[in-house]
Formats: C-alpha cells, structure tokens, sequence
C-alpha cells in the first residue's frame, strides 16, 4: 500500500499522449504543455505533423512513433521516453483511434457489418490502451502516483448515428476503465474515461455534413458543439491534483447533449 497523499501537479508530470500529431491528440498534447508538463507525443504516421507539434516546446517534447497495438514498440517507446525525460510517465492518455471516419453514409450497416470492421476498432481501442497501460504501470507504481485517462464516447449512451465497430469498441473500453481502476487503486493510480460527442472539428469528423453539426448544437443546452480545445480542458482535470479521488468514472464533455 502507498500513501494516498502522493500527489504530482501537472508541471512535473511527464505525460503520454497516444495519437498526439493531430486531431484531438493534438489539442490534449497543446494543453498539457501549456500546464507546463512534458510530453511524449506519440504518433503512428503523423511523423510530420508530430515532430513540427514537439518543435514547438523544445525540451519539453518529444514525438515517437509507435503502432499502439504492438506491445513490443509500445514498451520500447515508453522506455526511450523515460529515459530521455529521466523520470517515469506519469499520466497516460489513451487517444489513438484506428483510421474511422465518421460519415453516416459510408458507415457499415448492419447487414453489411463484418467482424473485421469490429476486430479493427477493438485492436486498436482496447488492445492500445491496454498495451501503454501496463508499459507505464510499473513507472507509475515507483511513483505511488498515476493517471490513466482513456477518451471515450457518448455514442454508447446516445447512438445517434449507429457506428457499430466505433462505438462497441469504446464501449468495452469503458468497462476496462471500471475493473482497472480496482487492481490500479492501491498503487495510487486513477484510470477515468473523457467522452466527447461530434467535436467541431477534427480529421475524423471532416466527413460530417454541416447540417449535421447544426442539429447537434441545436440539441445541447448550450447551443453549440464543443472544441477540441474544450475537450482537452475537461481532460487536465484528471491528470490534476483537484481529482485526486476520481477513479473508474466517465465524463462526458458534450455541451450537455447527453446526461451521464
């Protein structure tokens, strides 16, 4: 057992973004170091975007790629960053999303649903955020301190459009943010899920038609769609000290669309 009161504000955390060169990962990347943290952006095939993104905080950056899926690269990622800060990850943020575009029309209906469409989405969701988890657990319980924060969705309370693969995927990750935070616990270690709606805009959302944004607005109390930059705000509460005694919870930061 650790003593619950270790706490590590943001600016001396070392933080790992997954997914960070572009999207919301880049705007969770831009909030982190704007708190003064350091963080390993990792990226997949975003090279460019990702390493002009850690241009733009010398020192405080790094971008590495990593297929999140891979466990072997995922745990060599993870050392190469420790090694390079000189101290552990602190907080992990489980962002990566396996290619999906989110376009009604093009969608896999049901009849036409495969398990490969599925298999894709869990490899990449669950498989990923598995995969960095237990890389930066052992980092994390040196520490007596950790933060995992996996990004979820609000379409597995409010399907409004029925992304079958997308949604089960991170449906099943929330769960895994629910029994992780039990054996994670002890060590000091929080695991809690962000879910986000239809953001205004990112790569995945560019497909959505503009009507489509106008209905959502329309429906969410506070009239509009929210950022990617209003996301990642909601996402530093739980790398912060103020949520300390949150674990195994799902916010969902979608303008009040859906009541959790």
């Amino acid at each position: 057992m650790h003593n619950s009161t270790t706490v590590i504000p943001i600016s001396q955390q070392l933080v790992l973004v997954t997914g960070g060169g572009r999207g919301v990962g880049e705007q969770l990347v831009r909030a982190f170091l704007r708190e003064g943290a350091c963080v390993v952006i990792n990226y997949l095939k975003s090279a460019e975007k990702a390493q002009e993104l850690a241009a733009t905080a010398p020192g405080q950056a790094i971008a590495l790629q990593a297929d999140v899926t891979d466990k072997t690269a995922v745990q060599t990622m993870v050392a190469r960053a420790q090694d390079h800060f000189g101290r552990a990850i602190a907080t992990v943020v489980n962002n990566a999303l396996p290619t999906f575009s989110f376009n009604g029309e093009l969608r896999p209906h049901a009849d036409a649903l495969t398990w490969e469409h599925m298999h894709q989405q869990f490899e990449g969701i669950v498989r990923g955020a598995l995969n960095t988890t237990q890389a930066a657990m052992a980092g994390m319980q040196a520490l007596e301190f950790g933060r995992v924060i996996n990004i979820g969705t609000n379409l597995f309370q409010n399907p409004v459009v029925p992304y079958h693969d997308y949604t089960a995927a991170k449906a099943a990750l929330l769960s895994l943010t629910r029994t992780l935070s039990h054996d994670l616990g002890p060590h000091g270690i929080t695991v809690n899920m962000v879910s986000g709606g239809l953001l205004r805009t990112t790569d995945a959302s560019s497909a959505t038609p503009p009507e489509v944004f106008d209905l959502i607005a329309a429906s969410t109390p506070l009239r509009r769609v929210t950022t990617p930059q209003e996301f990642a705000d909601a996402v530093l509460f739980f790398a912060s000290p103020w949520s300390r005694s949150v674990t195994g919870q799902n916010l969902v930061v979608d303008g009040g669309l859906v009541k959790n």
